[in-house]
This record gives structure tokens, sequence and C-alpha cells, in this order.
């Protein structure tokens, strides 16, 4: 409707739950409504998990900068980094390791951006429980739509990757 303006549209009405704060929690506490500390009750398929340790679970971003975007999550319900324990910090690191490799054996993944935000005010989505992105990068994965049209273009559904990736996690 309207007057034609000659542009493109890719519809991603999905990203509106995101926008809207939708499954934000209400508050600090573990019982305030944290998807982090709710997907671990989920199946593996149900919560998008990758693969579950002892004090860590690595699981799939709703709202992926690209395919195969995942997080590692302490089960703890902890908001920084400090107040990991050493096991946690441990597994964090080995989940992150591990995370890697799968996403290198299942998509080739060249490389990687890897990093927490810590606090709202650094760009955390979820502030009140602590996460860390792997991201995987490709040579020539920026093309004209995340550059001209601001537009992230995800050829595969997120219940498919999380099934390549949990194929390709590392045992043991």
């Amino acid at each position: 409707m309207g007057t034609p303006d000659a542009f493109q549209r890719l519809w991603t009405p999905h990203r509106m739950a995101y926008i809207q704060g939708e499954n934000k929690p209400t508050g600090p506490g573990a019982g305030d409504g944290c998807p982090f500390c709710d997907i671990p009750a989920k199946s593996d398929e149900d919560g998008l998990v990758l693969a579950r340790g002892e004090h860590v679970y690595a699981v799939l971003n709703l709202y992926p900068y690209n395919g195969g975007h995942c997080m590692i999550v302490p089960f703890r319900h902890v908001a920084d980094y400090t107040e990991l324990n050493d096991v946690e910090t441990v597994e964090l690191a080995e989940y992150t390791k591990q995370a890697m490799t799968a996403l290198r054996s299942a998509s080739g993944a060249h490389g990687f951006n890897i990093g927490m935000n810590q606090g709202a005010v650094a760009g955390a989505g979820i502030a009140a429980h602590l996460h860390q992105h792997v991201v995987p990068r490709w040579g020539g994965d920026t093309n004209f739509m995340p550059v001209v049209g601001h537009t992230k273009v995800l050829p595969q559904l997120l219940a498919d990757t999380r099934a390549m990736l949990a194929a390709h996690w590392p045992k043991g």
C-alpha cells in the first residue's frame, strides 16, 4: 500500500519479540522469569540446548548474529563474571572451546567473535544472568545485506542448526 519506493523488504517479524523485550527477566533474581534459568528444565530440542555440563550448558541464541551463534551459560544464576567460582570458570572456558570445535566441524567456521556483555549499559540483553557468546564467522560473511540493508539473512531454522551442532559436539 502507499507509494512504491523501489525498496525490497525482508520481513523478520520474529525480531519484534526481542525488540519488545519478550522473555526478558522482570527482576534480578533467578525466580524473576530468567530464560537462562528456565531453559535447563526443557528438552534439548525445545530449549535449543546443544550440550549440558555439570556447571554450564551451551544453547543457541534465539536472535543470532550469524547461523550457529550460541552461548555458554552457567546453570547458577549469576550476573557478573567475577561471581563464578573456579570450577564454573574452567567449565565455561572448556565449553567455549567445544563450541568452537563443533562449529568448525559442522559448518567450517573460519573465525569467531567470543565475548560477554557485562551489564545492560554494556549491551547485555539479559544482564541478570551471565552468558558468553560464541559467534562463528566466515570469510565474506559480511555482504551487502548487513552493510547496506542492515539485515542478516540466516539460511537455516534454529532447530536444524541445533541438531547439526549437537551432532558435532565433542564427546567426553
